[in-house]
């Protein structure tokens, strides 16, 4: 078998495959051989994403998978995991009456059933189980805004269990207390692809099935700074946490990295450690005396009538207030501090990732910022990166872009994209932005099964509005994407607000 391998963005292949048995077979076989560069799997319904490190590994990939012929993935012994479930979901009586059985026989069938754990997706250890006579089991019509954790839950051929509070469409038949993510083990996921998974019901639980909350940094290092005021969003964030696409948990990091460093490189830090990154302005009070540099959007930094250049190490005596402003130009502003920002880490990363909920919690008013032992490294002001100008008084910029993977689905192809001048909605976040402008038509109208997706991934709903993924964005997504912004221009793109205009220039590989 051939496979068929499209381009999806810069950094990454997506590899189209008849059925999931051989999605299977080639996650299992990719994630026992890596292909040189490869940073991670992402095992879909009928297709397979590998993210690379570099645009120059991802191109080397082609030839090799075009020759690749994977062994069967039940070549691999699988570990089994036995889920005590209390079956007394919300849908259960429901579901059963509207698939003709009863409720009893529905439950019989679900824990006399052996589910292979098919591919992770949608959230940290929330994994896609499949059986070898699955039912068809519609979505709800309505999604649930809150399903809680632990529930245990049917969807199309699936079985899953939700790890953590979140949305969801599912219907859910049962609750487990057993912990699908721990993220302080390894590995952190309690099932894993090529796993198999077996529910044995039970009549009562004992534990509390909802998982802690993330954590604020541990109160042992040293605090520098206080928070007078957080904006609008303030986070901890680094360079985030590759690697982990098969477990449903994305990159994550600054949205704009090279500003990250940039902050980091003014102060001798090491160029991933953490920092703030802020939205709508900040303000800080030195504790003790403290070296500190602010990058990304242009904004008014001042400490007391002092005010300070971007890219410049600046010592903040102690009782002193840093103010960053608003953004005139750009989104985001990154504040450093020597020695680097200490916090709370999962997956060794102390990124926040909204949509995942790991890492620290945001930034409140009166948060203290501790920091590591600075080291001994050169301190000089660096050039202040961004990359965005500014076009009838709103920021803007061009993001390349290319084609695909699914450009083929749409009746002028990516050309309609591309000749458009788009605005970024009040929509937008670390997830995605969400443009507005002409609707795209689609040329292809069947559902698209749920795929791996990554960071400027620019998928089309149904309301023809394109959504250009960013640095929280989920590891699957439903609908398709008509075009990827490169890796290099990610960080552009985290620095349009809302109101902003953004031109995509399409080029090839």
């Amino acid at each position: 078998m051939t496979p068929v391998i499209r381009r999806a963005g810069s950094h990454a292949l997506l590899i189209d495959l008849p059925d999931l048995a051989t999605v299977m077979d080639w996650h299992a076989e990719l994630s026992r051989s890596p292909l040189a560069g490869q940073v991670d799997a992402v095992a879909a319904a009928q297709t397979v994403l590998l993210n690379f490190a570099c645009a120059a590994d991802a191109t080397r990939a082609v030839s090799l998978l075009r020759d690749l012929s994977p062994g069967a993935a039940s070549d691999v012994t699988p570990e089994n995991i036995v889920i005590d479930t209390l079956y007394n979901g919300e849908d259960l009586a429901e579901l059963a009456e509207m698939l003709g059985m009863s409720t009893e026989a529905l439950i019989e069938r679900h824990t006399s059933t052996t589910w292979t754990a098919a591919f992770g997706g949608f959230a940290p250890g929330f994994t896609y189980c499949v059986s070898e006579s699955p039912l068809d089991v519609p979505r709800r019509k309505s999604p649930r805004t809150s399903v809680p954790a632990g529930s245990v839950a049917l969807a199309g051929n699936f079985s899953a269990v939700y790890p953590r509070e979140s949305p969801g469409g599912w219907q859910l038949i049962g609750v487990t207390e057993q912990k699908m993510w721990r993220s302080d083990e390894q590995p952190p996921a309690l099932v894993k692809p090529g796993d198999t998974v077996t529910y044995r019901a039970v009549r009562e639980l004992a534990g509390d099935v909802t998982p802690p909350a993330a954590k604020r940094p541990a109160a042992a290092h040293r605090p520098v700074l206080e928070v007078s005021n957080a904006g609008l969003q303030t986070l901890v964030q680094d360079l985030g946490r590759p690697g982990y696409g098969d477990l449903g948990v994305t990159e994550s990091g600054a949205a704009d990295q090279s500003a990250a460093r940039a902050a980091n490189e003014a102060l001798g830090n090491e160029l991933g450690a953490a920092v703030l990154e802020n939205i709508g302005g900040l303000s800080l009070t030195a504790l003790v005396d403290t070296v500190v540099a602010v990058t990304g959007a242009q904004a008014p930094v001042t400490v007391g009538r002092r005010v300070l250049q971007l890219g410049a190490p600046v010592l903040l005596p102690a009782g002193s207030e840093l103010t960053v402003g608003a953004a005139t130009l750009g989104a985001r502003s990154y504040v450093a501090v020597r020695g680097g920002v200490i916090a709370f880490s999962e997956l060794e990363s102390s990124a926040t990732d909204l949509l995942s909920g790991l890492g620290p919690v945001p930034i409140r008013t009166g948060d203290r910022i501790a920091t590591a032992p600075a080291a001994s490294s050169i301190v000089g002001a660096v050039s202040n990166p961004v990359r965005v100008s500014e076009l009838d008084g709103h920021t803007h910029a061009e993001l390349r872009v290319v084609a695909g993977p699914r450009d083929d689905w749409f009746t002028e192809g990516v050309q309609a994209l591309v000749d458009t001048q788009w605005t970024v909605t009040e929509a937008s976040n670390r997830v995605g932005l969400r443009l507005a402008g002409p609707e795209i038509e689609r040329g292809r109208h069947e559902e698209l099964a749920s795929e791996g997706i990554v960071a400027g991934s620019i998928q089309i709903p149904a309301n023809g509005q394109p959504v250009m993924f960013h640095r929280d964005h989920a590891v699957t997504g439903g609908y398709p994407v008509i075009a990827t912004v490169v890796a290099d221009d990610l960080d552009i793109a985290g620095q349009l607000p809302p109101g902003a205009t953004v031109n995509l220039r399409l080029i090839e590989l």
